[in-house]
C-alpha cells in the first residue's frame, strides 16, 4: 500500500513538475528568446566590406582589407566596445558584375546594416544603385570621381574626390614650381579617370595654365610611346596624369627613358606604394595630394601606424588608412545609434558625426556626405613619399 501511494505521489509530482515546466517554459522561453536576441543584437552586427584583393586592382584591394582588418580586430579585442562586428568579406577582382553580385549578396543574404565599398568608383556607379534602392549605406574609401554621392543620400565616402584632392595638388605645385604649360593623360575607359581629366582641364583653365596636350589611353594598356612622342613634341613644363597605378608607372617609366625630365603630377590612383615598386627611379618627383601621412605627428596616426607595422611588417599606404577610418567611423555610428538592424537610422547617425579623428586627420562629412578634412601633398623622392615643401 505504501508503494503504491509512494509511486501514486511521485508520479503527481512529476506531472506538476511537468506542467510547471511546460507553462514556465513557454513563458521563460519567451523572455529568454527576446533576452537572447536582444544580447545577440546588442553585442554583434553585420558589416560587409565590399573590396578588390585579388586582380588587377590588388595593391588597393590589399591594403584595405589590411586597414578594415586591423581596425575590427582593435574594436573587437576593445574592452570599451559594446557592439563588436561580424564582418562579411567579399572579394569583386575588380569586376563591375562582381560587385554587384557581392552587394546583393550582402544585402540580401547576409543581411548587412551597412556596406563598407565597393573599392573603385566605376564598381560604385554600378553596385551603388542596389544599396541605394536598398536603403543600406555603401561607404567608399577609394571611390573618387565626380557625382558617387549623387546616386543618393545612402552613399557615404571618406575618399578624397578628385574635385578636393586635384586643385590642393595643382597650386601647391604651381606656386612652387611656377609652371605655364602642362599636358594631360588619362584613362578615357576608366569612370574615374574621365571625371578627373574633366576636373585637370577645369582647374587649369581657371590658373591660366595652357594645356598643350592631352592624350588618352585604356586600363591595361602597355605601350604609350604614341602619347608621350605628342606630349615631348608639345614641351609642357609638367605632365598630369589621372590614371591607376599599374598604367601610371609604365607612362613615367617610358617617359623617362625617352629624356623627359618634367615633374608628374598624379592623381589618387598613384597613391600606392605599388606605384614607387613599379617604377622604380622614375617615379621620383610625382606629386600627389593624399590625407595620409606617415610622417604626421598625432597619437591617432601614429598609433595605427605603430600597429599596422606590427601586424603586417610593413608601412601602411593611404587606402589602408583610409579603410581604417571608415570601419571606425562606421562602429562610432552603430554604437552612437543605438542599432544593429535600423538601417535609416543608422545612416542618419553616420551623416551627423562630428569631431572624429582617425589615422588621417580629422574627419567629417559635408551636406553631400563627401569628406571635409585636410591634405597635403607628397613628392617622391629617392623612392618614399615626403611632404613637398
Amino acid at each position: 500500500m505504501m508503494k503504491k501511494n509512494f509511486v501514486k505521489g511521485m508520479a503527481a509530482v512529476l506531472a506538476a513538475a511537468a506542467l510547471t515546466a511546460v507553462f514556465s517554459g513557454c513563458g521563460g522561453n519567451k523572455k529568454d528568446n527576446g533576452a537572447a536576441g536582444k544580447t545577440a543584437d546588442a553585442s554583434s552586427v553585420k558589416i560587409g566590406f565590399i573590396t578588390a584583393y585579388t586582380g588587377p586592382g590588388a595593391a588597393y584591394g590589399v591594403a584595405m582589407k589590411e586597414g578594415v582588418d586591423l581596425a575590427v580586430e582593435e574594436i573587437n579585442n576593445n574592452p570599451k566596445t559594446k557592439v563588436k562586428i561580424d564582418l562579411k568579406t567579399y572579394d569583386t577582382k575588380l569586376v563591375k558584375a562582381e560587385a554587384i553580385n557581392a552587394m546583393k549578396k550582402a544585402i540580401e543574404q547576409d543581411k548587412v546594416l551597412a556596406v563598407e565599398g565597393p573599392m573603385t568608383s566605376g564598381e560604385m556607379f554600378a553596385a551603388g544603385p542596389i544599396a541605394q534602392q536598398s536603403k543600406v549605406v555603401a561607404f567608399g574609401t577609394g571611390t573618387t570621381a565626380p557625382k558617387i554621392t549623387d546616386i543618393g543620400d545612402y552613399i557615404f565616402r571618406n575618399a578624397i574626390p578628385g574635385k578636393l584632392a586635384i586643385p590642393v595638388t595643382l597650386e601647391k605645385a604651381q606656386a612652387k614650381l611656377g609652371f605655364k604649360k602642362v599636358a594631360v593623360m588619362y584613362s578615357n575607359n576608366n569612370d574615374q579617370m574621365v571625371g578627373e581629366n574633366e576636373i585637370y582641364q577645369e582647374v587649369f583653365k581657371k590658373m591660366g595654365v595652357e594645356v598643350v596636350d592631352t592624350e588618352t589611353f585604356a586600363d591595361k594598356d602597355t605601350d604609350f610611346s604614341a602619347q608621350l612622342t605628342k606630349i615631348q613634341a608639345s614641351n609642357p613644363d609638367v605632365i598630369a596624369i589621372a590614371g591607376l597605378y599599374q598604367e601610371g608607372s609604365l607612362i613615367v617609366k617610358k617617359a623617362r627613358e625617352m629624356g623627359m625630365t618634367q615633374p608628374i603630377i598624379g592623381n589618387n590612383g598613384f597613391n600606392s606604394p605599388a606605384y614607387i615598386t613599379q617604377a622604380g627611379a622614375a617615379a621620383d618627383g610625382t606629386l600627389v595630394a593624399t590625407p595620409w601621412n606617415a610622417d604626421r605627428q598625432t597619437e591617432k596616426a601614429q598609433a595605427f601606424r605603430k600597429a599596422f607595422v606590427a601586424k603586417y611588417n610593413h608601412e601602411p599606404d593611404q587606402f589602408a588608412a583610409q579603410a581604417y577610418d571608415a570601419m571606425y567611423l562606421i562602429h562610432q555610428a552603430v554604437e552612437q545609434s543605438g542599432t544593429t538592424t535600423d538601417r535609416k537610422k543608422f545612416r542618419d547617425t553616420l551623416a551627423q558625426i562630428k569631431g572624429f579623428e582617425g589615422a588621417t586627420g580629422k574627419f567629417e562629412f559635408d551636406a553631400n556626405r563627401d569628406p571635409k578634412m585636410d591634405l597635403d601633398v607628397l613628392q617622391v623622392k629617392e623612392g618614399k613619399w615626403v611632404p613637398f615643401a
